[in-house]
């Protein structure tokens, strides 16, 4: 009994580390991953769930690698990155490369994640998500606006536990076949028309802005290399419990809609339809936990593009500092204005899925580089092993991501 109750204290001392990773949950369990997830298990049943599994292994392995890197240098990924190339253009070529593609991207996916979340309030209250975009926004706006790392990082693990409890409690109750899960699983297929959504799935889990908000937030929590220990058990707990989200939100659009042949267009559609098959409780459930998403995302965005870009140019990485508040300020005020003309984000969160998906190599490329640099990690510089694991991270990203490219050009 001692030992279970030991074994229970520690996995609830564990638990309590949580914070930095659960940013980055946060971060990737926005609209785009619940419509996403949502059109794979509609269109194509447990088969894709493999995706999902591959998608946490390459997370908590990039992950891991950026938040040791925080920790252990007291540099971000962008500032690793400016100061790893002492070649001139390969230095630029490195800081255009942050901005544009993490700073401009966030940009990007910001309309999405303001105007995901507004859907999930639409399908409730019947009013527009034209007008709960705007609203969204300005509260995301307000929370950042007030420079506390620790009220906004309680407020993310916040919503990553409710989104949890709404996306899981959800799968259970849709009683799926736990046979066919495990198999879609551990056994990989590509069917028929899926590898844009394969492409998707990794593309909206393994988030490559999200290498560089890692590698700042772990500074706020810990100060040393003493903190590698908690770092990692809040990497596999927060990593883990997103990926439970995402496959949940798989497995009740497999059982709800693949099963009986009925076709939805968005996580919107998900939230309406489950009512007769669950209960008037459905529609409401997870619209709510569709708002959380878009609500985590739209903060976590602004402030991912501000690291990266206030790393890249060498500025101070401060939530008070007027650079620093410019940055995410411009990225959260343009999803605001493209939210509140009612820009359409379904089409566009699939594509940024999936563009974030080539993108992924490069970045993780790049971050496989800085983190051989004996010189700057020394004793934490990566060993053999996860270098291998990163090596096949990278290979099969590339795979994917050439397969989609060619599938768009219509070679394949």
């Amino acid at each position: 009994m001692e030992l279970t109750n030991a074994k229970k204290k520690s996995f609830m001392a564990k638990a309590k580390t949580m914070g930095p990773a659960a940013i980055v949950t946060a971060a990737f369990i926005g609209p785009g991953t619940v419509t996403t997830a949502s059109l794979a298990g509609a269109g194509y049943g447990y088969s894709l769930l493999w995706a999902m599994v591959f998608s946490v292994f390459a997370t908590i392995i990039l992950q891991e690698m950026s938040a040791r890197l925080g920790i252990v240098t007291r540099m971000g990924l962008g500032e690793a990155l400016r100061e790893q190339f002492e070649n001139p253009l390969m230095k630029y070529i490195s800081i255009f490369l942050v901005i544009s593609a993490i700073g401009i991207g966030c940009a990007a996916y910001e309309t999405g994640n303001i105007l995901g979340g507004a859907l999930g309030l639409e399908a409730v209250t019947g009013v527009s998500m034209n007008v709960w975009g705007p609203i969204m926004g300005i509260g995301a706006f307000i929370l950042l606006f007030t420079g506390s790392y620790k009220l906004i990082e309680k407020v993310l693990v916040g919503l990553v536990v409710l989104m949890s409890l709404v996306f899981i409690t959800t799968a259970i109750v849709v009683r799926p076949d736990w046979g066919q899960i495990l198999s879609g699983m551990f056994i990989p297929s590509v069917p028929k028309g899926s590898v844009f959504i394969v492409m998707a799935l990794i593309g909206t889990t393994v988030v490559p802005y999200n290498l560089f908000l890692h590698s700042s937030a772990v500074q706020e929590r810990w100060k040393d290399a003493s903190g590698l220990g908690e770092s990692r058990s809040d990497i596999l707990i927060s990593i883990i419990l997103g990926g439970l989200i995402t496959l949940s939100i798989i497995i009740t659009a497999s059982a709800t809609f693949f099963t009986a042949g009925i076709g939805i267009e968005s996580a919107g559609d998900m939230a309406k339809q489950l009512e007769p098959l669950l209960g008037p409780w459905a529609k409401y459930f997870f619209a709510f936990g569709l708002f959380s998403a878009g609500l985590s995302s739209s903060i976590t965005a602004p402030l991912a593009a501000a690291y990266a870009t206030s790393g890249a140019l060498g500025w101070k990485k401060d939530l008070n500092d007027s650079k620093f508040r410019s940055v995410w300020m411009i990225v959260l005020i343009i999803g605001i204005v493209f939210s509140a003309i009612g820009l359409k984000p379904l089409s566009a969160i699939i594509f940024a899925q999936a563009a974030n998906g080539v993108l992924l190599p490069i970045v993780a490329i790049f971050l496989l580089y800085v983190m051989n640099n004996k010189k700057r990690l020394g004793e934490y510089v990566n060993s053999s092993k996860v270098n291998i694991l990163g090596g096949i991270v990278v290979l099969v990203a590339i795979g994917l991501g050439l397969r989609s490219i060619l599938k768009v050009l219509g070679i394949m």
